[in-house]
């Protein structure tokens, strides 16, 4: 209990003085006021919009079971688009021609497809184990009732 109390303020310190650390950086740029207009867009954004999206998604769209595999594909995906974002849309050429030497919208959609590869690899993975063992239970159901219920069969959910 001693170790979680410490452990607590240690992280709160921390977190206080990244507070201040952030405050400090506003307050030096030229444009603070853009600054705090972009985090309290930033705040509305998520809170707003991706969060509830996310969630009414995975309520609407998939079972109890896969809720939160989409659920978490799903703020990967956002999250990547938002890092992307300010590239995609950033207005003309570049002031450094190697700032942007990448197609980022072609990779954006590659690595979006790569998380929808894995996310589907990983619904498919879970059906196939739920679906053994679901006719590992059934095959053993029917085969062994002269053991009177006892022994180390499958299907206890262990495996």
């Amino acid at each position: 209990m001693r170790t979680a109390g410490t452990a607590r303020y240690a992280l709160g310190g921390l977190g206080v003085l990244l507070i201040g650390i952030g405050v400090r950086l506003v307050v030096a740029e030229p444009d603070p006021a853009g600054v705090l207009l972009w985090l309290a867009g930033a705040l509305v954004l998520h809170d707003g919009i991706l969060a509830p999206l996310v969630l009414a998604v995975g309520l609407l769209l998939v079972g109890r079971r896969h809720r939160g595999t989409l659920r978490g594909a799903l703020v990967v995906a956002g999250g990547l688009v938002l890092v992307t974002l300010p590239l995609l849309v950033r207005p003309g050429e570049p002031p450094n021609p190697s700032a942007l030497p990448l197609p980022y919208g072609r990779n954006l959609a590659i690595v979006l497809a790569v998380v929808a590869a894995g996310t589907t690899a990983r619904v498919l993975v879970r059906r196939r184990r739920e679906r053994a063992q679901r006719d590992d239970g059934d095959a053993e159901g029917a085969g062994g009732a002269g053991d009177g219920g006892a022994g180390g069969g499958r299907g206890d959910g262990d495996d």
